[in-house]
């Protein structure tokens, strides 16, 4: 293991590192994300050393652990000790992306995670929640969520709140019924209204998003 830490380390990025810094990342060598996938392509599956890697706490680490594991190895155990450790965002983002998106557990991750006292593991219950609304594969009572969002959204810590806003965004999004109650909640809470976008990127704000999203829906119909 001690060879790709030190492989990782040499790959270090001074505008990458500035960057994670930025976004909260704390122990890190500041690998660029695609530099990392190449180091994957090169390192075989294996369960033993991505949560040899994933236990050092550095978040490059971390990264090529999402991608060197099968998910499907994993036992909800692992899984839940891992998200209570993880302590930057695009670590959570790749946890999700890689390692959750396709476990047929979720709905019991969901359940476990989304009272937890652990912000990462709450982050991650929203996120799975967000994948839930959109292909509209569990029984989710929407009133209740959006009522939960109202209520707690403004408040959350900044890494709930973002997958919190995602949750709004996606009722909005795919579900007519709810769509002028969610962008009523988005416009009075106001989260991301002034959140800096590149150009040719859509807004988080969730208004400006849902009907973005909408509006290119019905484009292509």
């Amino acid at each position: 293991m001690q060879e790709i830490l030190d492989h990782l380390a040499s790959l270090s990025n001074e505008s990458t590192y500035a960057h994670n810094t930025k976004y909260g990342a704390t122990n890190q060598y500041g690998v660029k994300l695609g530099d990392i996938r190449q180091v994957a392509k090169s390192t075989k599956k294996d369960k033993q050393l991505a949560i040899s890697l994933w236990e050092t706490g550095i978040a490059d680490a971390q990264l090529l652990a999402t991608l060197i594991v099968n998910p499907k190895q994993l036992s909800l155990d692992e899984v839940d000790e891992m998200v209570r450790t993880i302590n930057f965002s695009q670590v959570a983002d790749w946890f999700s992306a890689y390692l959750l998106k396709d476990r047929t557990d979720k709905r019991l991750l969901y359940d476990q995670w989304i009272e937890s006292d652990n912000k990462w593991a709450q982050r991650a219950a929203w996120n799975l929640l967000s994948g839930f609304i959109a292909r509209n594969t569990e029984n989710i009572n929407l009133d209740v969520i959006l009522k939960d969002i109202e209520k707690n959204m403004s408040s959350a810590a900044p890494e709930i709140q973002w997958t919190m806003n995602t949750a709004l965004a996606q009722i909005g999004i795919h579900h007519e019924a709810y769509r002028e109650q969610a962008l009523s909640i988005g416009e009075k809470l106001g989260v991301y209204r002034d959140y800096p976008v590149s150009k040719g990127c859509t807004s988080p704000f969730a208004p400006i998003w849902i009907n973005e999203m909408v509006s290119r829906k019905n484009n292509k119909a």
